[in-house]
Formats: structure tokens, sequence, C-alpha cells
């Protein structure tokens, strides 16, 4: 379990955008760890979580769709039913609010890898380490103070 750095990019449904940062981030050996894009009444963006968050700041900047960051925490669940919703009914019951939440589909060893954001992410991750019956442990993070462009 580690807070990772969240890009958000509005503006993604357009002919060659999503194409365009996925190759200048393949380009860079940038990888994708979780993606998701939502698209709500003509308001599309696409959230993801990747490897190298400082050299997907840079590059993300130089596209003209508006670009956000927030710290998110990245947990390894099992590739079962019922992983992702033990964590969000823990959360529930402790009245954190899940503000956003995707996971991937599977990966190494039949984990999945499940993406909070949540308003309160010490204490949200002292209740998901509950849930999973681990020992607290300190959270690692995958995040550096932003450069330029938010």
């Amino acid at each position: 379990m580690q807070i990772e750095k969240q890009f958000s990019v509005t503006g993604i449904n357009k002919p060659a955008v999503l194409a365009n940062i996925a190759r200048a981030l393949a380009d860079e050996k940038v990888n994708i760890k979780a993606l998701i894009i939502t698209d709500s009444k003509g308001s599309d963006v696409m959230r993801m979580v990747v490897d190298k968050p400082d050299v997907a700041r840079v590059l993300l900047s130089k596209f003209d769709s508006p670009v956000t960051e927030a710290n998110v925490i990245s947990v390894d669940i099992p590739n079962r039913p019922g992983a992702f919703a033990a964590l969000a009914e823990k959360l529930s019951r402790s009245h954190i609010s899940i503000e956003s939440a995707y996971c991937t589909a599977g990966g190494p060893a039949g984990k999945a890898i499940a993406i909070f954001q949540v308003p309160y992410i010490e204490q949200a991750k002292k209740v998901m380490l509950e849930a999973m019956n681990r020992k607290p442990e300190k959270l690692t993070t995958n995040v550096r103070a932003p450069q330029g462009r938010r």
C-alpha cells in the first residue's frame, strides 16, 4: 500500500488525444499502472497512475488538455470477487468518503491494483490495513512536489 500521484486529464475524448498521450508516455518508458476514462454529459476525464510521475508531469504539460494531480492510495488486492467491495465497505463504515476509485483487472501473482482517492489518506490507510488484517506500516510514497503546471 502506498501513496501515488494520480493525474487527471480532461478533454481526452477528442481524436488522437489518448493515442498521443499514451505514445508520449511509452516513448519515455513510463508505465501506466492504472487508468480509467469517464464521460459524463460531455465532460470526459482520464485518471491514471504511472510509475514515473515526474516524467509524466512534464509530458502531460505539453498537451493542450488541462491536467490536475491528486494523491491517492494504491493497494494490491486479490483478484477475486469481493476484494474491492471489502475495502470500500470498510471505508464506508468508518465514514470515509471515496471521491474516486477504480482498479485493474489483475496483475502479477493474481493481484489487482485498487486506487482510492479519499480526503483523509492516513485514516483511510489504517482502516484498509485493518480490513486486510495487516499490521499498520509506514505508508510509502511515490509522490514528489509538483513542478510547473498542475
